[in-house]
């Protein structure tokens, strides 16, 4: 990506903006390939959530990442360039995509800004096949025409467009300069009504809902204890079987609205929302990182076994203690840690061997976890990461392949965005993503919510269906439903 620095006083006017989009069509004429430009400026605090629901479109491409706790947050929509990806190659095709479009960008504005610089946000299904039924694809990435990203105390506005060989300068920087006076302005009055007043944003609490499991009745117990024959039949060592619940109401529903009370009570998890631009939303809250990098740094983590929250501090710390414990949960967390330096391991890259298992403690829930971190060698990057690593046995299995087979089988649903990859990366290579899971699709009037447990050796279909129903009423609270 080629960068070009601004002189605040000189070059911050809209003459100056024109000036520099046909120093950009002159770079696309050269060679008939248009050009991605982007546009960052430092902004005042901004909410990433509340401009994007300032502006919420049904019809528009949306993306949104935030974890309050790191005071981290993503948002963009409407897409200036797209593209969709399917079968086992996705991670593949959609990384030669990216780093041919960052090869042909040109950003400019404050770049010394963390937040700055355009990024492409990727969403990916938990299968690579194509499900027709499905409402996302197995894979989608896009630069937004608009984002605006926090990090810690930084924030910045980015505007991004394609530059043509026949492109209309004036017009996109018109859109451009308009775009950044309404950040700046931001909180003063709404970008949609100059009165001041806040859009209408529907509010689901208080609808009487009767989540309907889908399958058939008793089918996640008869699923699980399929799944214990074949444990012990030597077929897998672990499976995560998922329950999915169906919901409907009279009014359509503002996915932007149960998300907010969903990042207030979760301040620890990733808050997400994938818009595919036909009127559907992924949201969700999840617990667990898939992978990040960050220069040379990779992070990720192993997240199994769960236990329910205490109603008193010392009955938090018989459950903590309980779980540090049991068998049961620590067979499945070694599995998940196998896996992990085994996957890591196929890519050169070496982990500590001495970590700890230590506990991550939500609202409601606490899991067994392991921080992980590395250093990226020469010639990976980060999709080929997250290639390797999804599914963890934390959503899958192991061996995963069988289990994979095994969950299409058992599962009366297919899982779409449930448990897949989504994130960021930004034109250095730099980004983050997280496992999809504590999630639903929201759909008009109807919603769809997901949750899994992982069934081993000595697992319970009673304590697992108990299970699920913890992590899905985390969500259904939060949705306004129970």
């Amino acid at each position: 990506m080629k960068r070009i620095p601004i002189n605040p006083q000189a070059d911050r006017s809209l003459e100056a903006l024109i000036g520099f989009l046909a120093d950009c069509r002159r770079e696309a004429l050269s060679d008939g390939q248009a050009r991605l430009v982007s546009v960052s400026l430092d902004a005042d605090h901004l909410d990433p959530l509340a401009v994007l629901e300032s502006i919420y479109e049904p019809s528009d491409l949306h993306f949104y990442l935030e974890q309050p706790a790191r005071r981290m947050a993503l948002a963009g929509a409407e897409a200036v360039i797209m593209r969709e990806f399917s079968g086992r190659e996705r991670f593949r095709d959609a990384q030669r995509f990216i780093r041919a479009t960052f090869d042909r960008t040109i950003a400019t504005g404050d770049l010394d800004s963390p937040p700055a610089g355009p990024r492409f946000f990727c969403s990916f299904s938990f299968a690579d096949g194509d499900d027709p039924a499905s409402p996302f694809p197995p894979a989608t990435v896009f630069v937004p025409r608009w984002q605006v990203v926090r990090m810690g105390d930084r924030f910045s506005a980015v505007a991004n467009c394609l530059v043509e060989v026949d492109s209309d300068l004036e017009a996109l920087a018109g859109r451009i300069w308009r775009a950044h006076g309404r950040f700046r302005t931001f909180g003063e009055t709404s970008p949609r009504d100059p009165a001041g007043s806040r859009p209408d944003v529907p509010s689901i609490a208080g609808t009487a809902w009767d989540p309907v499991d889908v399958g058939p009745p008793g089918g996640y117990a008869a699923s699980v204890i399929r799944a214990l024959s074949d444990i012990e039949a030597g077929l897998y060592r672990k499976i995560v079987l998922a329950r999915a619940v169906d919901l409907k109401t009279e009014t359509d529903l503002h996915p932007l609205a149960a998300l907010n009370r969903l990042r207030v009570s979760y301040p620890d998890c990733f808050s997400f929302s994938v818009a595919n631009g036909r009127g559907q939303s992924f949201i969700g809250a999840t617990p667990e990182r898939l992978v990040s990098l960050s220069g040379r740094r990779i992070r990720t983590e192993a997240l199994a076994g769960s236990a329910r929250r205490g109603n008193t501090a010392l009955e938090d710390a018989i459950q903590v203690r309980h779980l540090l414990r049991s068998e049961k949960d620590l067979r499945e967390q070694r599995l998940v840690m196998e896996s992990i330096r085994r996957r890591l391991g196929n890519l050169g890259i070496q982990i500590d061997e001495t970590m700890r298992v230590g506990v991550l403690q939500l609202s409601n829930v606490q899991h067994l976890h392991t921080p992980i971190e590395a250093e990226l060698p020469d010639g990976l990057d980060l999709l080929r990461l997250v290639e390797e690593l999804h599914p963890t046995p934390a959503v899958g299995g192991t061996p995963r392949d069988a289990a994979c087979r095994r969950i299409a089988e058992l599962e009366p649903f297919s899982r779409g965005l449930y448990a897949g990859p989504l994130g960021w990366i930004d034109a250095d290579g730099n980004g983050e993503f997280v496992v999809a899971i504590r999630s639903a699709l929201i759909d008009g009037s109807k919603a769809r919510a997901y949750a899994g447990a992982g069934i081993v050796e000595g697992s319970d279909a009673e304590r697992e269906y108990g299970e699920t129903s913890l992590k899905l009423r985390a969500l259904l609270d939060n949705l306004g439903v129970l």
